[in-house]
């Protein structure tokens, strides 16, 4: 979606602009206006790396003013994976800001720090779309089998098992390296130098490893899920591809698992 289209909607009543981001430093010193904050780490997962319930996610979509009819725009770190978690319910309209939030204040957009407040709603979700989620036993039945694709998408110093997590720290009780017989493809290609998704000859050249015109199931994984889902979101509604599913748990969740096979480099 276009900043200018958010600049002019932004005030619209169905509207609800979300940041998501790992911490709250950020967003604290600034936003979009009329924001709330998703820190992935409080809001969408729990103290173990899992994905928060259907119950909490109710909760977090309530106190942040979304209701069925909404128009949700996500923006910031990791927005896919606000996007994938609304669509995992069925939300219907979901959208990414097609700039980074930087690109946004440089270009004098609407900017404050002051929180919104949005009127607290009640949103009653369904059952969670099991097409386009992947849980550990999908991943580990996927391995080595031919009608299955599983797709790395964390920096090769991670694939190679060199770091736990992508700060470079490693993890009590983790291993680190990949799921045996996935593929390694890095999504730091995916944005140009204004925080846009780059064009979609650019970003089939990018997936090029990928069949993106076969009907195999594609399973994306990376750390907590977040470079997974931008892999998802670009794969699915920038090119096309059916079949695709996010491995939520990722590494976060493979790596600390002592019974889960890992190969590393």
């Amino acid at each position: 979606m276009a900043p200018g289209w958010l600049e002019e909607h932004l005030h619209d009543p169905s509207l609800r602009l979300v940041e998501v981001d790992v911490s709250p430093v950020a967003f604290d010193r600034g936003h979009i206006e009329g924001a709330v904050l998703w820190n992935v780490y409080r809001d969408l997962k729990d103290t173990n790396y899992q994905l928060v319930d259907k119950a909490t996610t109710e909760q977090l979509l309530g106190r942040s003013g979304i209701a069925p009819g909404s128009t949700v725009v996500f923006y910031g770190y990791a927005p896919a994976m606000g996007f994938w978690l609304m669509k995992l319910y069925g939300h219907a309209d979901v959208r990414i800001l097609d700039c980074g939030r930087g690109t946004w204040q440089d270009e004098g957009r609407p900017w404050t720090t002051e929180t919104a407040k949005p009127v607290t709603t009640r949103y009653r979700l369904p059952d969670e779309d099991e097409r386009i989620r992947a849980d550990h036993p999908k991943v580990e039945g996927a391995i080595n089998n031919p009608a299955w694709t599983i797709v790395d998408v964390r920096t090769a110093a991670e694939f190679r098992g060199e770091r736990f997590w992508p700060s470079g720290g490693l993890e009590e009780g983790g291993r680190a390296g990949h799921v045996p017989s996935a593929a390694h493809l890095s999504i730091e290609g995916t944005y140009d130098e204004r925080g846009s998704f780059r064009s979609a000859a650019d970003l089939g050249r990018l997936f090029s490893s990928i069949d993106l015109t076969g009907d195999s199931e594609v399973i994306s994984y990376c750390t907590i899920g977040g470079r997974a889902c931008t892999a998802w979101f670009a794969l699915t509604y920038l090119l096309g591809r059916d079949h695709v599913r996010v491995y939520d748990g990722s590494w976060a969740e493979w790596g600390r698992m002592p019974q889960k096979p890992v190969v590393f480099l």
